[in-house]
């Protein structure tokens, strides 16, 4: 599968944004997707998944009620919602997709990433 994210920009702390990323290639139904963040001199850390149905979601504490995950297995997108955005969430945003039944936590478990599209949030 190839993935292809868009979205990021410079938005104002307490502002918001939504990334999205286009599949193609295989069935889209067939993986779970999620959303990485990767900060300068940072290692890239997990943000939300959500599995293949759309039925459960997941997210890391540092986001949780202020970004959804969502997906649309028609048009082979998924999409990440964020608001309330702060400094700290400045990195570039991946997408990923997850083939195996494995923990959506674990950066090693997807199969396909993204290029990335960087957020900045200025304070």
């Amino acid at each position: 599968v190839q993935l292809q994210a868009s979205g990021g920009g410079l938005v104002q702390a307490g502002g918001s944004l939504r990334l999205s990323c286009a599949a193609s290639g295989r069935t889209f139904s067939n993986y779970a997707m999620g959303w990485f963040r990767q900060a300068p001199g940072k290692e890239r850390e997990f943000v939300a998944a959500i599995s293949r149905s759309g039925g459960s979601t997941y997210y890391a504490d540092s986001v949780k009620g202020r970004f959804t995950i969502s997906r649309d297995n028609a048009k082979t997108t998924v999409d990440l919602q964020m608001n309330s955005l702060k400094p700290e969430d400045t990195a570039v945003y991946y997408c990923a997709a997850k083939f195996t039944f494995s923990s959506y936590y674990t950066r090693s478990n997807y199969d396909a990433w993204g290029q990335g599209t960087l957020v900045t949030v200025s304070s």
